[in-house]
């Protein structure tokens, strides 16, 4: 093994967390922590929840942001110190711990880098994800319910908040849909080069025969927008259908008409929401969806960038963007940046970082690639 070169490792490492903290601004998220922490003291936050689980979760993200930092430099610091002490007294162990510390403290800051390439309009914003299955019958069902719950355990890893909007069961097994809302600053940038056809292939557990099966499932991000940012929508061109929420299999889980179906009669857009208590509730997430909705296509009609936003998604063969193999072989691969894991368990477990990491070092090379 290659003996580290210490002074340079540790050079290259302080290099890169300046510019990171550069980027994120340090002296601003110090005073948006006093700010939040402030509101978060407010004897009068609760009287409004959905503002209070706001300034709570933006005070979260904020302090973790800034206790990364803050602990990334001290790391850094007691490496060096570490350094010098072994060579001192000639303490090999010792510098091979130092080894390893260098290679964790450049992976935790390749992670926080991710975020300083994450500069598009809408990237700092909240996301709502929808995923649809697609062709492949039954196993298209149980894998959209897969990747749900692959994404829920991606998030709930990283201390984000995700609220389910609405679920749409298949009949025998799995979803036709379900759409998520996922609370973290730049989670939609995060998660946008997820959207695209997801491919599984295995040997299907709903064959009796034992036969493989291909299907495919559809993810879509939006970014949810700020109020500030409505547009306009004429209460004429909505039809608004209520009924009743349920489970898997049509079992009720609700004694009232509290779900709600919007329709956008001009763009064909629909929004339903079952999840919340009462049927106001519902009808005022599926409004703030269907805005979102609404602006990101206006806006991408405007710019022609309606691919980039959301994309185009067919779920089916010739628009995949990532491939789950089980059998023959075991294997997720990106067909985008041939980034592949061998360990699918891990994967549809949540472990997926790797995956958005390369997606957007390389979605930003293409675009400086196109300029």
């Amino acid at each position: 093994m290659a003996e580290t070169d210490f002074p340079t490792a540790v050079r290259d490492l302080r290099n890169t967390l300046r510019r990171i903290t550069e980027v994120t601004d340090v002296d601003k998220l110090k005073a948006q922590v006093v700010e939040l922490s402030d509101m978060a003291v407010a004897p009068d936050l609760w009287d409004d929840q959905a503002n209070a689980q706001k300034v709570t979760s933006q005070l979260s993200h904020a302090q973790t942001e800034l206790e990364r930092l803050e602990g990334l430099e001290t790391r850094i610091d007691d490496v060096e110190m570490m350094v010098e002490m072994a060579k001192e007294e000639g303490d090999d162990e010792v510098l091979a711990d130092a080894t390893r510390e260098v290679a964790s403290i450049h992976k935790a800051l390749e992670s926080l880098e991710i975020v300083t390439l994450l500069s598009g309009e809408y990237d700092e914003y909240d996301a709502v994800m929808t995923i649809r299955s697609g062709a492949g019958g039954v196993d298209a069902a149980d894998f959209a319910e897969m990747l749900l719950r692959m994404y829920t355990r991606w998030a709930e890893r990283r201390g984000w908040n995700v609220k389910v909007l609405d679920t749409s069961y298949a009949e025998e097994a799995g979803l036709k849909s379900a759409t998520i809302e996922i609370n973290a600053p730049y989670a939609f940038g995060t998660l946008s080069v997820e959207a695209g056809t997801h491919r599984l292939v295995r040997i299907s557990p709903f064959d009796n025969q034992g036969r493989r099966q291909t299907s495919f499932a559809a993810v879509e991000i939006i970014p949810l927008l700020e109020g500030t940012e409505s547009i306009d929508i004429d209460e004429n061109d909505l039809k608004i259908d209520v009924f009743r929420s349920s489970g898997p299999g049509g079992q009720s889980v609700n004694t009232t008409d509290s779900a709600v179906r919007i329709t956008h009669l001009p763009t064909g857009t629909v929004v339903s929401m079952q999840n919340e208590k009462s049927q106001i509730q519902n009808r005022a997430a599926a409004m703030r969806v269907l805005q979102s909705r609404l602006l990101v296509l206006k806006k991408a009609e405007e710019s022609a960038e309606k691919k980039a936003l959301a994309g185009d998604i067919k779920a089916s063969w010739g628009d995949q963007i990532r491939s789950y193999v089980l059998h023959p072989y075991q294997m997720v691969k990106d067909l985008r940046t041939e980034h592949e894991v061998g360990n699918t368990q891990s994967v549809l477990d949540g472990d997926i970082d790797g995956f958005i990491d390369t997606g957007i070092r390389w979605r930003n090379q293409a675009a400086a690639e196109d300029d």
